[in-house]
């Protein structure tokens, strides 16, 4: 990929470091790395490694120098044409995000600290299509002071270069330059000497007198540069004059801290400085401007690492116990420092690998990657329906498992619903410009799955699935009806206008038999209508585990069969709950087998469910618990019998080699019952219950029969579920070879 990150500068650094050693990784991985920042110490360094470097002002917030950055930005990016832009800091990310609005981008961002909110600080920030965050506490407060959605968020690591910094790295040409007694303890200590990261550095000038009292000829290097480093030097100075040597010595910025730190005994400091003398294998103490830990060992890992090594949350660190500490560490026997030592490295090995930081970086970076190729997505979704919610995901994934190059849009209900659930891009289905510009941009409109064109739940609901179809046309985009399943449609016009959208569409592929038959009796003439499978027969499960752990929740004796029921409100169906009540009774005094109902639309089925239960003269059990479609998989891969009125229902327990018994409500269910050659236990508007006991009986009587040639059954219609997005990368190589 070719990669521009935007920083404020490249001085001395965690943040500064941590960009350059990222920068670092992905070039040396193969990757085309620029970084445009104000410069400083390490631009030699990123330099030599072949990373190309542009100068510009973005270290001050003055509105001259960011009219300026965004100028210079703007030519950078029109010259490097980047795969991704990714931003570190406030004012570049805010920079980038104002040309992400109109050059469209791939923008990520990365948060490195917090930011102060109040007044018009908040709306100095962009977090970009996607952020990197360093720690789980920084996540927090980007979801809590920004509504960062979750999704958009991923934690990394502060990488550290092991090779870099390495117990073989030699300690004698800084100790012969800054002309420091190889024979007397040295503290080392990085940071910015800037007002907000300097007091541990104070604290440390502060004590130093006493340091020296208790251990004679102690000597301290503290590192970095900064608004308030010729204060601190002064106070040093004066440390020196006071004891008649030279006790600490302030070497400024500089881009050799793998020697510093090699050059000390024990070290202190906070985040990515504290990580690097880990690396070092040098024991070390946490403290900072926000918080004091303390020597680090094995028992502060846990509350490091929710800190980010940066002591959020911690007690503040005072001179008196730096003070201690230090001591404290110093009078450690030395098997005792070179364990300490060991236990760090090897937490940098675990957790804190720079090829790990590269590795996250890359996973967001392909997140929002231009794609060849868009599709908008248009159904049933973002209606927190089991069923639909499936058929999105199954088409998301199928669509990655066959091209990296497909990026999909989904017109949603709940766009904020669907981007958390799936990480895919929304749009709200029915905001007119927003839909406009999603269908000009795309390459294809996919409508379905589902059964979309209908007119049984109304001819509004057909004529809105239409509509889109038809705007898709006018931008010239091809349609794809996707594993649609057709019908019922009953009034002629509907008719007539659905025969007319599939026989323009650049493609239909059909989830079942009996929707082709549909289309012929509607008279499309059209001889390429592919027979495929529901996208729904290729979602894998959720594990075993966490659908045993959905049916402790709802109560269910452990290692009892069970049927799962599925139910869901419909008019007309007059006496269907006492009658499925008294079959529901049977299977459990008959089989033995414990009833539990499931909820795919828990807004549209409680009633009916509750309807059916109040009926039963035998106990049931319900599953309140919100689940996933995998989960509601895992819960019926653990049913011995599935009795389904919801299609998806019906879909998942095949999908998990379920028998299952029909209860036919639409004709979609009789004819996936029909596909699988499962029984129907007879019609809602007309169930009688006699007539489906006999039917359970039959099934139960032969069903060794029925469960192999089930499993047969749900492996082929896996098989030619995959032909949809065989079938969608051809039409898509089609259409933009006519294009070229």
């Amino acid at each position: 990929m070719k990669i521009l990150m935007a920083t404020m500068g490249l001085d001395i650094g965690g943040a500064e470091t941590h960009i350059v050693e990222l920068a670092k990784e992905l070039k040396a991985e193969g990757h085309d790395v620029a970084i445009a920042s104000n410069g400083g110490v390490y631009v030699p360094e990123i330099k030599a490694a072949g990373i190309r470097h542009y100068s510009v002002p973005m270290h001050r917030r003055n509105v001259r120098y960011m009219r300026r950055s965004r100028k210079l930005l703007k030519e950078i990016i029109q010259k490097e044409k980047p795969d991704v832009v990714h931003a570190h800091a406030r004012i570049p990310a805010f920079l980038c995000g104002s040309l992400h609005a109109t050059m469209h981008f791939p923008f990520v961002t990365t948060a490195h600290w917090v930011f102060e909110t109040r007044g018009m600080l908040r709306y100095l920030t962009n977090w970009g299509q996607r952020t990197v965050a360093v720690s789980e506490d920084i996540k927090a407060y980007l979801m809590r002071e920004y509504g960062v959605p979750e999704e958009h968020i991923t934690v990394t690591v502060n990488g550290i270069d092991t090779n870099k910094f390495s117990p073989e790295v030699s300690r004698d040409r800084v100790m012969a330059e800054l002309g420091l007694d190889p024979q007397k303890p040295v503290i080392s200590y990085v940071s910015r000497m800037d007002e907000d990261r300097a007091l541990v550095a104070r604290q440390l000038v502060q004590v130093a007198r006493d340091l020296d009292r208790e251990v004679p000829g102690i000597q301290l290097i503290i590192t970095g540069g900064g608004n308030v480093f010729d204060e601190i030097k002064a106070q040093a100075d004066q440390v020196n004059a006071d004891l008649g040597r030279t006790c600490v010595v302030m070497t400024g910025p500089r881009t050799d801290i793998n020697e510093i730190v090699a050059a000390g005994d024990l070290f202190v400091g906070v985040s990515r400085s504290a990580l690097e003398a880990m690396s070092a294998a040098k024991p070390v103490i946490v403290a900072g401007n926000e918080g004091y830990q303390g020597l680090f060992g094995p028992d502060k890992l846990e509350e490091a690492q929710a800190g980010n090594f940066c002591c959020r949350g911690l007690p503040m660190s005072t001179p008196e116990r730096l003070r201690e500490d230090v001591l404290a560490a110093l009078a450690l026997p030395p098997e005792k420092k070179a364990e300490l030592g060991e236990y760090g490295r090897q937490v940098i090995f675990d957790f804190y690998s720079v090829r790990r930081m590269a590795g996250d970086c890359l996973k967001v970076y392909d997140q929002v990657r231009r794609r060849r190729y868009n599709v908008v997505m248009s159904g049933y979704y973002g209606f927190s329906n089991a069923g639909d919610d499936a058929i999105l995901q199954s088409i998301q994934e199928g669509i990655v498992a066959a091209s990296e190059d497909i990026s999909i849009t989904v017109l949603s209900n709940d766009p904020a619903l669907t981007e958390r659930l799936y990480g895919l891009d929304a749009v709200p289905r029915f905001q007119v410009w927003k839909v406009l510009q999603a269908l000009r941009r795309c390459d294809a409109l996919l409508s379905g799955g589902g059964s979309l064109l209908q007119d049984r739940t109304s001819t509004r609901s057909l004529l809105y699935y239409l509509s889109i179809i038809r705007l898709a046309e006018r931008f010239h985009k091809p349609v794809m009806l996707y594993a649609n399943g057709i019908g019922p449609v009953s009034r002629p016009a509907n008719r007539r206008r659905v025969k007319k959208a599939v026989e323009r569409a650049a493609l239909v592929t059909l989830r079942d038999r009996s929707s082709a038959k549909e289309l012929q009796d509607m008279g499309v003439s059209r001889s390429d209508l592919y027979v495929t499978a529901d996208p729904v027969f290729n979602l894998p499960p959720a594990p075993e585990a966490r659908g045993q752990e959905l049916l402790e929740t709802a109560r269910l004796p452990q290692g009892v069969p069970f049927a799962a029921v599925s139910v869901r409100d419909w008019p007309g169906t007059g006496e269907f709950p006492r009658q499925l009540a008294a079959l529901c009774d049977h299977l459990r005094r008959a089989y033995g087998m414990e009833i539990l109902f499931l909820m795919m639309q828990p807004g549209h089925d409680r009633a009916a469910t509750q309807q059916v239960r109040q009926a039963m003269e035998e106990p049931s059990y319900l599953l309140e618990a919100s689940c996933t479609p995998q989960e509601l998989m895992a819960v019926l891969g653990q049913a011995r019998l599935c009795v389904a009125m919801r299609l998806h229902t019906l879909i998942f327990a095949a999908r998990m080699a379920v028998p299952c018994l029909g209860l036919v409500y639409d004709p979609k269910v009789e004819s996936y019952l029909q596909e699988l050659e499962l029984p129907s236990a007879g019609h809602v508007e007309r169930f009688d219950a006699r007539e489906a006991i006999a039917c359970a009986d039959r099934l139960m009587a032969d069903y060794d029969v029925v469960l192999s040639r089930l499993r047969d059954k749900s492996q082929a219609l896996s098989q030619a579920a995959l032909r949809n997005e065989e079938l969608l990368l051809q039409l898509l190589e089609g259409s933009a070879a006519k294009k070229s």
